[in-house]
C-alpha cells in the first residue's frame, strides 16, 4: 500500500509518472519564486525532468534514503507543490524538512500543513528526534513558512548551501517533537 500523509485541506502522496505534467507545469509557472533557491528548477523544466525525478523519488523511497511527496489538493489530483524528508543521519535520528508550493498556491496553506504532517510523521513512524529545515539566506518568504510552522531558528550557518555553483550562507532551523 501507498502511504499518503493527510494534512488538513492537503494530501502529500508519492508523485507517479501521470503526475509529471502537472509538476513540471507548476516549476515552470514558479520560477520566479523557485529558481533562485532550486537549483534543479529551470525555466525549459518539462516532463522528462519531472519524470527523472519521479523515478529518482521512488528508488530513494524504496531504499529509505528519502520519502518526498507531491502535495496535492484533499482530493489527491490537484498539484500544489512537493514536500518531503531526506538527508537522514541515523546515527543521531535526525534529518532534512524541504518543500515548494507552486506561486498560484501560496499562502493558502499548503506549505504549512506539509510541514507539520512530515514532522509527525518523521517523529512518529520514522523515529527521528530532529528535524532540520535549511533555509538560504534571503529567502524570506521559506524563512518565515518554517518559523510559522514552529521551527526554531539556531544559527546562520556560513557556506551551508551551495546555489548556483557557488556557497551561501544558510539559516538552520529545528523542529523536535517537544516543540511541535
Amino acid at each position: 500500500m501507498t502511504l499518503s500523509l493527510h494534512a488538513d485541506d492537503y494530501l502529500l502522496r508519492p508523485l507517479v509518472p501521470t503526475d509529471a505534467p502537472a509538476m513540471a507545469a507548476a516549476v515552470r509557472e514558479s520560477m520566479a519564486s523557485l529558481g533562485p533557491w532550486m537549483p534543479w528548477a529551470h525555466a525549459a523544466y518539462d516532463e522528462a525532468d519531472a519524470l527523472a525525478w519521479i523515478a529518482a523519488c521512488a528508488t530513494a523511497r524504496a531504499d529509505g534514503t528519502a520519502h518526498e511527496f507531491g502535495i496535492f489538493r484533499r482530493d489527491g489530483h490537484h498539484y500544489i507543490g512537493a514536500a518531503g524528508l531526506n538527508q537522514f543521519n541515523r546515527s543521531h535520528h535526525l534529518c532534512n524538512l524541504g518543500y515548494w508550493v507552486r506561486a498560484s498556491a501560496r499562502r493558502q496553506g499548503a506549505g504549512l500543513a506539509a510541514i507539520r504532517a512530515l514532522a509527525c510523521f518523521a517523529f512518529d513512524r520514522l523515529g527521528q528526534t530532529r528535524v532540520e529545515i535549511v533555509v538560504a539566506d534571503g529567502n524570506l518568504s521559506s524563512l518565515a513558512l518554517a518559523r510559522k510552522a514552529g521551527a526554531i531558528h539556531e544559527c546562520l550557518a556560513r557556506n551551508r548551501l551551495n546555489l548556483h555553483e557557488r556557497p551561501v550562507a544558510a539559516h538552520v532551523l529545528s523542529l523536535v517533537p517537544e516543540t511541535l
